[in-house]
């Protein structure tokens, strides 16, 4: 028991906890399709599998009492706290595309996204990172749309 008060138990346990809320997803999900043997639930089900392997394999590193520490090809200062600034910012651009993408569309969620994960790794190009953001967006709309899949409006709120 003694291994609980040495590292992140804790860690091992989210991500076996992220792997188990994958797999009970993907029992909503179809796991073949009609047109190709893989559906979108199977999927889910291996990244759900791949977590919960991954979490216990943690966890016997911590129970071995393995450190852990930046790696010196990291670039990460040991000693340094957290910036919590550039991680809510990065928090705030994964949920934005399940806040928005219904009313902004793929291209403008997608342009808010990536300035906003731009911005939280240092960037101070807002503008060009806006460009980036909407060309690559764009680019995947298009793309999904020439695929036969439908992601919504180019823009809704303008009714494109």
């Amino acid at each position: 028991m003694s291994w609980l008060r040495k590292g992140p138990w804790w860690l091992g346990l989210a991500v076996i906890c992220l792997g188990a809320v994958c797999i009970y997803a993907s029992t909503e999900l179809a796991a073949t399709a009609q047109y190709a043997a893989i559906g979108p639930g199977m999927l889910v089900s291996v990244v759900g599998l791949g977590l919960v392997v991954l979490g216990i394999l943690l966890l016997i590193q911590i129970a071995r009492g393995e450190v852990f520490e930046p790696e010196e090809a990291e670039n990460a200062a040991p000693g340094q706290p957290m910036d919590k600034r550039a991680f809510f910012t990065a928090l705030l651009a994964v949920m934005l595309p399940a806040l928005a993408m219904q009313t902004l569309g793929l291209p403008i969620t997608a342009m808010l996204a990536f300035m906003l994960v731009a911005r939280a790794f240092g960037s101070r190009r807002v503008v060009s990172d806006l460009i980036v953001g909407f060309a690559l967006g764009g680019l995947c709309w298009l793309l999904f749309g020439w695929l036969g899949l439908q992601l919504g409006g180019f823009f809704p709120l303008a009714g494109l």
